[in-house]
C-alpha cells in the first residue's frame, strides 16, 4: 500500500514546535520516555498474553534493544512488545487522545529546564525525540497480525506524517531517529549506557545496547595479520529487575528518585516514599510515593488515577483505583500481589475481601508516610500547599482514620496568618474550662481576621481558627470532635465559653434584651422579611450587629458557593444580633418611629450582610442611605 500523508493534530502542530525551538535545556529525556514507552509496550504484551500465549509467536523473551550508526547519524530503540496495528500508529503518533496539550501548554513557566520535565507527565513523550531528531521513523507490528500488516510512520516534524503499510517479520516497535547535525554526543556507547543507568536501570525487562566487543579485540591485538574489522555484541545495560522486588538495603535515593520519575512522568522529586513488604495472611509489596507537585487534573474527582498493579510480577492495570481512598487520589505508586488471581479485573477487584483488606492497610501506610513527614515543618507545608484541599475531604470519606486525618490539617488562627497551625497546638493553648476548638468561616482569610464574631475572642484572649478554603465548611460538617474536644463555629448558635461564663452569660443576656426590648422589637418590625428574629448580642464589643445562623444551618460561606455554581441552597432567615452600646443603635433608639429610624435600621441589617460576605438585596437603597447619612455630617 502506498503512503499516505496526514496532518497532525493542531496541539501536536504547536508542541512539535516548542520541543525542536524551545525545551533544549535537558534533552537526553528522549532516551528515557523511549524506553519507558518500550516497557510500557512490554507489559501490555505480558498481560494481553494472559488470555492468548500465541501472542508471543515464541519469542516471550521481553527485551529493549538500542544502537546507534555514526555514519548515518542515527539511534535506533527496538523493542519486541505489543506493538502498533495501521490504526493505533495513527491515534497514538499523530494525535494526543488522552491528557492533551492545552494543559501542558497552560504550565510552561519560561524556565526550560523546568519546563522539559513536564513533557512525560502529559502523555507527549514520544515527542521529545525532536528535540535531538531531523526526522523519526517508526517501524511496527502488533502482535497477532500477520506480517505483512506492519506500518512505516515517518515525520521530520514540521506538520505532517507519512503512514504506509511495510512488511514487518517480528512483532513490536523499532524506532529510527536520524539526530540533527549538532547531537553527535548521542553517537556514543558510553553515552548512551549511562543514560540508561542514570534513567532505567529499574526497568523490569533487559535494556540493550550494541557495543564493541573489546575482549574480542584484544585476543586478536597480538596477530596483525587477522582481521581487523571491530566485533559488536548485545551487553545488558540496566539491572532488568522490577525495583520494588529488591532489597530495599541495596537501593539509593536516587534508584527511589528515577522509579518514580518513570511511573509519574514527573521530572521533579517525589517529597517522601515508602517501600514496604507484607507477609502473613496476605502477601503484597507496595511502593507509594509523595508527589512534591499536584498533577493538573487532581480535582477531577471522576478522572483516571490510582496504583499501578501487578499480580506475581505480571503487570494487570495501569490505574487501578480500589487500593486507596478518593482522598489520597495524589498518591503514584505500585503494589504487587500474590493472592490476587491474574485475570483479575476491575469489577472482580471491586468485591475482593483481598483487597478491601490491602487498601486498609494502604490507607495507613499512606497516612504514616505524611505523619513522618510533618515532622519537617517546611517540607510539610509545600505538601500542604499542593494537596491540603484533597486531604480535607478525608473525615468525610474515611471515618475509621478520621482522628489520624485531623491531625495532618493545618489552619490560620487568631496565633498565626499562614497555614501552619494544627489541632493539637490548639489544645495545648486552650485556656482552662474552654469546652470548644472555636472557628470561623469566610470567603478569604482577611474577611475571616475581620469577622465582627472575633470581638469577644480578642477581648478574652481566646484562640480562634480561621478558615477561607471552599471546602471547608463541608470539611467541619463532617469533623464535629477532635480528642474530646467539639468543634463550633461562632457564627452559628449561641455563644458558649465556659460552663461557668455560660451561666453568668444567660442571665446577662435576659437582663439585656428585656431593657433593650423596645429596640429589639422596632428592628424585627423592620426586618421581618430579612431575618428570624433579633436579640442582644454576647460577642460584639465593637460593631453595631452580625448576622447568626442557627447550630446545624448551612453556613452563609457555603451557601454562596452553592448559589454560584447555580444550586439553590436551602431557605432559611439567620438571626441578627445587634450591640445597644453602639452609638448608631443609641442614635435609632432616641429616634421616633419613622423612615429615618427605619432607614438606619436597614442600613444596620446591610452592614452585618457585608461582614458575612453576602450580597445586599438592595444595593442602591443602602448607599442612599448611607450618602443621607454622610451629608449630616459637618465637615
Amino acid at each position: 500500500m502506498t503512503a499516505q500523508t496526514q496532518s497532525f493534530q493542531t496541539e501536536v502542530k504547536q508542541l512539535l514546535k516548542l520541543m525542536i525551538h524551545s525545551l533544549y535545556s535537558n534533552k537526553e529525556i528522549f532516551l528515557r520516555e523511549l524506553i519507558s514507552n518500550a516497557s510500557d509496550a512490554a507489559d501490555k504484551l505480558r498481560f494481553a498474553a494472559l488470555a492468548d500465549n500465541d501472542l508471543y509467536q515464541g519469542d516471550a523473551d521481553l527485551k529493549v534493544r538500542i544502537s546507534f550508526d555514526k555514519d548515518a547519524k542515527t539511534i535506533t530503540i527496538e523493542d519486541n512488545g505489543i506493538g502498533m496495528s495501521r490504526e493505533e500508529a495513527v491515534e497514538h503518533l499523530g494525535t494526543i487522545a488522552k491528557s492533551g496539550t492545552s494543559e501542558f501548554f497552560a504550565s510552561l513557566t519560561g524556565d526550560k529546564a523546568q519546563d522539559s520535565q513536564l513533557i512525560g507527565q502529559f502523555g507527549v513523550g514520544f515527542y521529545s525525540s525532536f528535540i535531538v531528531a531531523q526526522q523519526v521513523d517508526v517501524y511496527s507490528r502488533k502482535a497477532g497480525l500477520p506480517a505483512e500488516q506492519g506500518i512505516h510512520w515517518s515525520s521530520q516534524g514540521e506538520g505532517e506524517f507519512s503512514i504506509a503499510e511495510q512488511s514487518k517479520d517480528s512483532r513490536g516497535t523499532k524506532i529510527v531517529l536520524t539526530l540533527r547535525d549538532d547531537e553527535s554526543e548521542f553517537l556514543n556507547d558510553w553515552r548512551l549506557r549511562s543514560l540508561v543507568t542514570k534513567y532505567s536501570d529499574h526497568i523490569g525487562i533487559p535494556v540493550e545496547l550494541y557495543v564493541q566487543d573489546h575482549s574480542q579485540a584484544e585476543d586478536d591485538s597480538d596477530d596483525d595479520a587477522k582481521d581487523v574489522t571491530p566485533k559488536f555484541k548485545w551487553e545488558k545495560v540496566n539491572q532488568g529487575t522490577a525495583l520494588w522486588t529488591r532489597n530495599k538495603s541495596e537501593l539509593k535515593d536516587e534508584d527511589y528518585n528515577e522509579f518514580y520519575h518513570h511511573i509519574a512522568h514527573d521530572g521533579k522529586d517525589p517529597l517522601t516514599w515508602s517501600h514496604n513488604r507484607v507477609e502473613g495472611k496476605q502477601e503484597y509489596t507496595s511502593l507509594l510515593y509523595v508527589p512534591s507537585n499536584a498533577p493538573m487534573d487532581l480535582w477531577q474527582r471522576d478522572g483516571v488515577r490510582g496504583l499501578k498493579l501487578y499480580v506475581q510480577r505480571v503487570f494487570i492495570m495501569d490505574r487501578a483505583e480500589e487500593f486507596l481512598p478518593l482522598y489520597l487520589r495524589f498518591i503514584k505508586g505500585v503494589v504487587d500481589s500474590k493472592d490476587l488471581s491474574l485475570n483479575v479485573s476491575r469489577e472482580i477487584l471491586q468485591q475482593d475481601s483481598h483487597v478491601s483488606s490491602m487498601k486498609k492497610g494502604l490507607t495507613k501506610r499512606v497516612l504514616s508516610m505524611l505523619e513522618k513527614l510533618a515532622e519537617d515543618g517546611e517540607k510539610y507545608a509545600g505538601f500542604w500547599q499542593q494537596f491540603g484541599s484533597v486531604l480535607k475531604e478525608g473525615p468525610a470519606e474515611d471515618f475509621a482514620n478520621k482522628e489520624r486525618i485531623a491531625g495532618l490539617l493545618r489552619f490560620a488562627s487568631t496565633v498565626s496568618s499562614k497555614e501552619d497551625q494544627t489541632l493539637d497546638q490548639y489544645l495545648e493553648r486552650m485556656q482552662e474550662g474552654q469546652k470548644h476548638i472555636y472557628y470561623v468561616i469566610a470567603d478569604s482569610y482577611k474577611a475571616a481576621a475581620a469577622s465582627p464574631h472575633l470581638e469577644i475572642f480578642r477581648k478574652k484572649g481566646i484562640e480562634v481558627l480561621l478558615l477561607s478554603d471552599r471546602v471547608d465548611e463541608w470539611l467541619m460538617s463532617h469533623l464535629a470532635e477532635y480528642k474530646g474536644k467539639t468543634l463550633k463555629d461562632i457564627a452559628k448558635g449561641k455563644l458558649d465559653l465556659s460552663e461557668e461564663e455560660s451561666k453568668e452569660q444567660e442571665k446577662a443576656e435576659e437582663k439585656a434584651n428585656e431593657e433593650h426590648k423596645d429596640l429589639l422589637a422596632r428592628f424585627q418590625e423592620v426586618l421581618k422579611e430579612q431575618v428570624n428574629t433579633v436579640r442582644v448580642s454576647t460577642r460584639l464589643t465593637e460593631s453595631t450587629a452580625c448576622l447568626v445562623r442557627e447550630e446545624f444551618e448551612m453556613g452563609a460561606h457555603l451557601r454562596r458557593i452553592l448559589e454560584a455554581a447555580g444550586q439553590s441552597a436551602p431557605e432559611s432567615k439567620p438571626t441578627l444580633e445587634i450591640n445597644p452600646e453602639h452609638p448608631l443603635l443609641q442614635k435609632i433608639s432616641s429616634l421616633p418611629a419613622g423612615e429615618q429610624a427605619e432607614s438606619l435600621i436597614r442600613l444596620v441589617h446591610d452592614q452585618a450582610c457585608i461582614a458575612e460576605g453576602s450580597e445586599l438585596s438592595d444595593p442602591a437603597g443602602y448607599i442612599s442611605t448611607l450618602n443621607k447619612l454622610l451629608s449630616q455630617v459637618s465637615v
